[in-house]
């Protein structure tokens, strides 16, 4: 077979105008454009590799340079050389003498390379023909430990111990993909919780998600304390006391406040408290971990790359890791992260909703199940019913839990109207509007 060589690529700004309707709102971030910065890596084939990193408007324009900038660096490579290769290529993005200035490894740079890494690896398992969970649930364990940058992680995880973890799973994958096929994986709802929804549309959205078979749903909170007890109840007089439910504060709150609202809160029962402070306040988080059990700290959707997960993990941070498919750099760095969210025993629970995101992290917690963690337990991946009709190949829910993915690729390749016409400013769904 022609070696595969990677000829080009072109990104694209696509933003959904979803503020108009208050989808997506909550204490942080009250008006969201859902926005994709969206890359297609062009080759000597008919096979392209399509990736995207998410925003919530304006300066997805800035990650779109980004991805333009560190997109140019595998133009005219075979793509052999990088899948041979994985670990090494990542760090040597990762390591840009010049463009890692930017970050190092955080910010618009790194959200840039999550989009290259995740095209790349869309492009592998069209090449292989196989959905992507299905590429990493084939390899052996030194293949997956290969595609890892262990660097400033070893203190917690070694190479060694990566492989030990992955080993104990391999006599037993098969059983579990057969689990997989037949019950899905476990999710939870996030599309009745939205802050900006009136009392009325939380109640029929509430009711609604019950006859779909939910059991499990997650609320914001942050604004204002009393609204959200007020909402809480409300929830909870809809779904009652069996179900789960989740509350998620985006950061809003200092340290103590967060304790002491969570205090309040604790009376509607809620499992975990998400992101109840700034995500990069590691003590904090502990403090607050240690002040509100039992109930849960889950946080990670904002946490950099995986040394920010090490600290989270080792100063006992948070109880539920919640790895984000393009916030850190693609599937490489998520492969380290849910290795040592596996090595203590914390459930990965994956950050989903957004443009695309949902498409992407079923991949990753069925590889966390398959070859990883071999656990289902307290695990979940949310899900909002947002923009999934824009994919080729989008996810398909019943009663509560993702259908596992049959179509080669990483689930994330958009409709080419969609892309014309959310394309910023000039596409027509942007036209139109005053």
């Amino acid at each position: 077979m022609t070696d595969i060589i990677i000829k080009g690529f072109e990104v694209k700004d696509i933003r959904f105008p979803t503020s108009q309707h208050l989808d997506g709102s909550d204490a942080m971030n009250p008006d969201p454009d859902y926005s994709a910065a969206y890359l297609v890596l062009k080759t000597n084939t008919a096979l392209e590799g399509h990736g995207l990193t998410f925003t919530i408007g304006r300066g997805n324009d800035i990650c779109v340079e980004a991805v333009q900038q560190l997109a140019a660096q595998v133009v005219d490579r075979p793509f052999s050389e990088i899948r041979n290769q994985f670990g090494n290529f990542w760090h040597s993005v990762a390591r840009d003498s010049q463009l890692r200035w930017l970050g190092p490894e955080k910010g618009v740079i790194h959200l840039a390379m999550g989009a290259l890494v995740n095209a790349l690896w869309d492009l592998y398992a069209k090449i292989e023909e196989k959905p992507l969970w299905k590429l990493l649930a084939d390899m052996s364990p030194e293949e997956l430990v290969d595609c890892i940058d262990f660097s400033y992680i070893t203190d917690l995880l070694s190479r060694e111990e990566a492989l030990e973890i992955l080993k104990k799973q391999v006599g037993s994958k098969e059983g579990r993909i057969q689990d997989l096929a037949e019950n899905g994986y476990p999710a939870y709802t996030t599309s009745a919780g939205w802050l900006g929804y009136s009392d009325d549309k939380i109640r029929h959205l509430c009711r609604e998600a019950l006859e779909e078979g939910w059991d499990c749903m997650k609320m914001k909170v942050g604004s204002n304390l009393q609204d959200d007890l007020r909402r809480a109840a409300i929830i909870r007089e809809e779904i009652g006391w069996d179900l789960k439910l989740m509350m998620d504060a985006n950061q809003k709150w200092e340290v103590d406040e967060a304790i002491e609202n969570m205090k309040a809160l604790a009376e509607f029962d809620p499992w975990w408290i998400e992101e109840p402070t700034n995500p990069d306040d590691i003590l904090g988080h502990a403090k607050i971990a240690k002040a509100i059990r039992p109930i849960k700290v889950a946080t990670g959707e904002h946490a950099h790359n995986r040394v920010m997960f090490k600290q989270m993990i080792e100063a006992g941070a948070l109880d539920i890791c919640q790895i984000d498919s393009c916030r850190v750099g693609g599937v490489n760095e998520n492969l380290a992260i849910m290795l040592m969210a596996a090595k203590f025993d914390i459930p990965v629970c994956p950050h989903a909703g957004g443009v695309g995101l949902c498409e992407y992290v079923q991949h990753l917690s069925a590889v966390d199940y398959i070859a990883i963690s071999g656990s289902k337990e307290n695990r979940m991946i949310e899900y909002v019913d947002h923009l999934h009709e824009h994919f080729k190949d989008p996810v398909q829910i019943e009663a509560g839990h993702y259908k596992l993915p049959a179509k080669p690729g990483y689930s994330i390749e958009m409709k080419t109207q969609s892309l014309q016409d959310y394309s910023y400013p000039e596409g027509i769904k942007w036209r139109n509007i005053e």
